[in-house]
């Protein structure tokens, strides 16, 4: 299992991805705000959307899993 976490702590503005979904290394899955910055989260391998661990509006800390792939 691999899990995509958020590089800095901010705002999920827009989670791009829902569970059964293929996403290729790369791709877009969440959109955070940080620092008035838009800041994408990209996919670090590729695979099929297990569970997504975030909604639109949460504030997520550093580190903290948004996505898990299989």
């Amino acid at each position: 299992m691999i899990e995509i976490a958020a590089p800095m702590g901010g705002k999920v503005i827009d989670v791009k991805v829902k569970p059964g979904d293929a996403v290729s290394e790369g791709d877009e899955v969440v959109i955070l705000e940080a620092m008035k910055m838009e800041l994408p989260v990209v996919a670090e391998a590729s695979g099929t959307v297990k569970e997504v661990k975030c909604n639109n509006g949460d504030t997520v800390e550093a580190e903290g899993v948004l996505i898990t792939l299989e």
